[in-house]
């Protein structure tokens, strides 16, 4: 029979309660699923800073077109949520959205194969190094293969969050985080008789790793005695051009508001590019340490528009007050906590990517402490700008967060870096300070935005 969903809390207690249940395994689960990128970053680490910066180039192309994609594949929460808020079983409607969720991430995983395929020719277009884009295109090659099965796990982690099956999407994640650095330790070495492929070898053990994920979530979903009876995938060929239009209007402004924000992070890649490949390698191992931190908020994100939309699609703009309130709450003391380790101990985390003994890893260490000194002091704002886009996402709000992140993360952000670190001589230095700036201009305009949504007709008044 069709699977309930939680009624309204009576309190911040419930709420809480609540919020920990479902953002919890999510929150894990985004630790385990970077912790799958951390070890790629990791193990190529080991080969020397070229290597990584080679492989970040073509990461960091391939997030822009994974990250861009899932914002559209998310675009199935606020509707399957709302319809749940509504109605208690809502089969139909969740039907719906989660098959045209898939139809609308496989037309733009088509035509973002298009782009990756042509990753030489954009990095030297973009400046960077012909050796480096060149070794970057070698990996790009086969990791570009997993932008479907990656897109289409977004999916299908999205509906489990919708019915509070967090803990499935938990497990399979772990399980890939076991496979993916099993495979990286035998393909990037050539151990126990592998070949030694070195970067191929680590995007290969990615592509499979994203393949197997895929098909273990689909046939949970599949065959799970609690989703079966729902029939999922029936009629998958159908098209439904209404409910597509529908995840289309909602997804695409969800979709730039997430290529904003990791486009500028990997626009800010090219620009240490620029400067040298130190720099870049340096950046990267900061910028995977602040990711890892940035789960944590990201889980509870993902977590309050699925309740903001429960609460959205009853119409009880308390329950979308409590909600976001709990989720901010629980984010800015994660956030902080976060932010002291950095500031505490930058050289100890930064030197966990790098093999020491090597003559290259000293100046590259050295400018990644400073980096996560700056990684540090913008935590807080991080984690504010991303669950303050997502209680705007559960209200089905996603056009204004959408120019909010445009004019935050490329005008001030990046245009900010950009001038400290070439007009002002800061460097690198100056590419982070422009980021933390940036993330803290989003923020405050996400959550003013968030604090007049009444005013602003997003949610019906509160009685008085």
């Amino acid at each position: 029979m069709p699977i309930p969903v939680a009624s309204a809390p009576a309190n911040w207690r419930e709420e809480l309660r609540a919020m920990l249940r479902l953002g919890g395994p999510l929150v894990l689960a985004n630790l385990a699923q970077i912790a799958i990128t951390t070890t790629d970053v990791l193990m190529v680490g080991w080969l020397g800073a070229e290597p990584l910066a080679a492989s970040a180039l073509a990461v960091n192309l391939f997030n822009i077109i994974l990250f861009s994609g899932m914002g559209l594949g998310v675009a199935t929460a606020p509707l399957i949520a709302a319809a749940l808020g509504a109605r208690r079983h809502a089969v139909r409607e969740t039907r719906r959205s989660f098959r045209m969720g898939l139809w609308l991430v496989s037309f733009y995983a088509a035509a973002g194969l298009l782009v990756l395929a042509n990753a030489e020719q954009l990095f030297i277009l973009f400046g960077q190094d012909p050796r480096l884009s060149a070794q970057a295109a070698v990996y790009m090659n086969v990791i570009m293969w997993a932008i479907w099965p990656a897109l289409v796990i977004a999916v299908f982690r999205t509906l489990l969050t919708a019915f509070d099956r967090t803990a499935i999407t938990l497990v399979v994640t772990l399980a890939g985080v076991v496979l993916n650095a099993g495979l990286n330790w035998l393909l990037i070495f050539g151990n126990w008789g592998a070949p030694r492929l070195e970067l191929v070898g680590s995007a290969i053990a990615s592509l499979i790793t994203n393949l197997a994920m895929a098909l273990a979530l689909g046939l949970i979903i599949r065959f799970a005695p609690r989703f079966r009876r729902m029939h999922l995938f029936g009629r998958l060929f159908r098209p439904d051009w209404s409910r597509l239009k529908r995840l289309w209007v909602v997804g695409l402004p969800i979709a730039g508001s997430w290529a904003f924000e990791v486009t500028v992070f990997s626009a800010a890649v090219y620009l240490m590019g620029l400067i040298d490949t130190v720099s870049v390698a340096a950046h990267v191992i900061a910028l995977q340490l602040a990711s890892l931190t940035f789960m944590v908020p990201m889980g509870l994100a993902q977590a309050v528009t699925i309740r903001v939309g429960l609460g959205y699609g009853a119409q009880n703009p308390a329950w979308v007050s409590l909600a976001g309130r709990v989720a901010f709450g629980l984010t800015m003391v994660f956030m902080a906590s976060a932010a002291l380790v950095m500031w505490t101990f930058p050289r100890e985390l930064a030197g966990l990517f790098l093999d020491r003994t090597r003559p290259d890893s000293g100046p590259v260490l050295d400018l990644a402490v400073r980096f996560l000194v700056i990684a540090a002091v913008f935590q807080l704002a991080d984690g504010a700008q991303v669950v303050g886009a997502a209680m705007l996402r559960g209200l089905q709000d996603t056009r204004v967060p959408m120019i909010y992140a445009g004019f935050g993360y490329w005008l001030c952000g990046l245009g900010s870096g950009a001038v400290l670190a070439f007009v002002l001589g800061w460097r690198g230095v100056g590419v982070w300070t422009g980021l933390a700036i940036g993330l803290a201009i989003v923020a405050a305009l996400m959550l003013t935005r968030w604090s007049r949504r009444e005013r602003l007709g997003l949610v019906p008044a509160v009685p008085r």
